[in-house]
């Protein structure tokens, strides 16, 4: 077992004095009051002009919305659908529905319409604030709504007289935002005013924000990544962020030196597709968070790296490396301040150094922990164990000197003929012929062995035409027999999900057609 820090574990009264007389609003206003003048959000399109905010005409602009919301009859406690790409309005409206105490339903922009549709029913909402484009799906799917507010004309007319404050309640609901669904269909992961404040400070803390910080944002903010990770960290320490529609490996850098960006949150996609790029001069960034430290990204970005991991039930970062120390190449770290944490094999027993496991966490439900599943309190029970542990889902790799390393989610662990494969096993060693741009293995029923290894392979422009051939040779003379798979698919792409995330349910589906 792993424990590096020893807290409380019931709800109340006692974790959440840590954030007594706070919530979301009261934050934000506190930082009007220090920094009103310093910008807070700046707004880099890749067309037309930018604005910015400081951190006074954000906490304005937000309780006027709030005011808005009021008037359309929202209430505290009522749900409200915020579905947008990356925007100012976003966040506004992310803020405003914080401030009113309704709990904001943060859906991701890329969802179909009857994903929508569930996602309003199951929460209840009462209404949606989106942009144009997005607003014939809302009234064809979401037919319960009372309202569609759009962006543009619409929106400015809700900034209205701004809503007085609450008395703040750390306890109290503050958003919805749903699990990826790349192996199961979408958990509405409720998170309270606490939650984010947790994700706000420590998030801060763990990658060493300073006021004067400029955090480059480009990562989902429907993500905990993007609005955790990033934004609220920013907010707590003060700092400015520059908020981007999506990831572009053409403006990344060209924001960056306009702005001077210090900082900023990546992915394993984001972090591989820079990596083929020349790096500017003068760039100020200074740290960058990913899915792993790769010395040899951190030697040509020419900025610190840290690896790191977590999923939106755990808030902020659960496993981190060190923004000072040595690490371990491609580890994600070592468990975070202020949880506990188990590797244990399929019988609850704790792994040896060198092992591989399935990994929990233990913290603070509505704090360091998410509060619940919404509307799903069988789905909320099923994820701890007896000892309060979270079951995370994804297994890691306990290294000899206590590094840990990600190793594959448990659902993508493939049963053939009894034995357990592991999927990131074989794409790492598809990965290793050549030709090879990239890969995903998902298992396929089979009638024999239960279930057999299906390799989908996007080849390199200058592959030779027996890529397929040359994938299972290489297999069958690496890989035990049983882990060989059994067919390979060369395909043109194989990420479907949102930052190009490879979603293996939609593999899966595909093998069925």
């Amino acid at each position: 077992m792993i424990d590096n820090v020893r807290e409380e574990s019931s709800l109340a009264p006692f974790p959440f004095l840590r954030y007594a007389g706070l919530d979301l609003p009261a934050l934000l206003a506190a930082r009007a009051r220090q920094r009103g003048a310093h910008p807070f959000l700046v707004w880099a399109p890749f067309e037309g002009p930018g604005r910015t905010w400081s951190y006074a005409q954000f906490a304005d602009e937000s309780a006027r919305i709030a005011g808005g919301l009021a008037a359309r009859g929202v209430k505290p406690g009522d749900r409200v659908i915020v579905h947008m790409e990356n925007c100012p309005e976003l966040l506004l409206s992310w803020f405003a529905c914080a401030h009113l105490g309704a709990i904001c339903v943060n859906t991701n922009a890329a969802s179909a319409g009857p994903e929508l549709e569930y996602f309003a029913q199951m929460t209840g909402a009462v209404g949606a604030i989106t942009q144009p484009h997005f607003v014939a799906q809302f009234s064809e799917h979401c037919t319960g709504l009372r309202w569609i507010a759009a962006t543009g004309p619409e929106f400015e007319q809700m900034r209205v007289t701004p809503l007085p404050a609450r008395q703040p309640d750390p306890t109290a609901p503050a958003t919805i935002m749903f699990t990826s669904g790349t192996t199961s269909r979408p958990k509405a992961v409720l998170w309270t005013h606490a939650n984010a404040l947790w994700g706000a400070q420590m998030g801060a803390f763990q990658l060493g924000l300073r006021a004067e910080d400029v955090y480059q944002v480009f990562l989902p903010l429907c993500h905990v990544v993007g609005l955790s990770w990033s934004v609220l960290a920013s907010l707590w320490a003060g700092a400015t962020v520059v908020l981007q529609p999506k990831f572009s490996a053409s403006r990344l850098w060209p924001v960056a030196l306009e702005h001077g960006s210090t900082v900023s949150s990546h992915v394993q996609f984001t972090a591989g597709v820079m990596a083929q790029q020349p790096v500017p001069a003068g760039h100020r960034f200074r740290a960058w968070g990913t899915s792993a430290w790769i010395p040899e990204q951190e030697k040509h970005f020419g900025a610190r790296m840290v690896g790191w991991w977590g999923m939106t039930e755990v808030i902020t970062q659960g496993i981190i490396g060190d923004l000072y120390g040595p690490q371990r190449p491609r580890s994600i770290g070592r468990p975070s301040t202020g949880l506990l944490a188990r590797i244990t094999n399929d019988s609850g027993a704790n792994v040896s150094p060198g092992g591989t496991g399935n990994l929990l966490v233990k913290g603070v439900r509505g704090v360091s922990l998410f509060a619940e599943y919404f509307g799903n309190p069988a789905a909320t029970a099923e994820a701890f164990d007896e000892d309060g542990y979270f079951r995370t889902g994804d297994r890691v790799t306990l290294h000899e000197d206590g590094w840990i390393q990600f190793a594959d989610r448990v659902k993508d662990m493939i049963k053939v003929g009894g034995e357990g494969v592991s999927g990131a096993e074989i794409e790492r060693t598809v990965l290793a012929v050549a030709g090879v741009k990239e890969t995903a293995v998902v298992a396929k029923p089979d009638p024999v062995y239960g279930e057999v290894a299906i390799a989908f392979v996007v080849p390199a422009e200058d592959a030779s035409a027996d890529i397929a051939d040359r994938v299972i040779a290489h297999c069958k003379a690496t890989l035990a027999k049983f882990k060989v798979p059994r067919e390979v698919i060369v395909t043109d792409s194989i990420r479907t999900g949102t930052l190009g995330k490879i979603s293996k349910a939609e593999l899966r589906q595909r093998l069925l057609r």
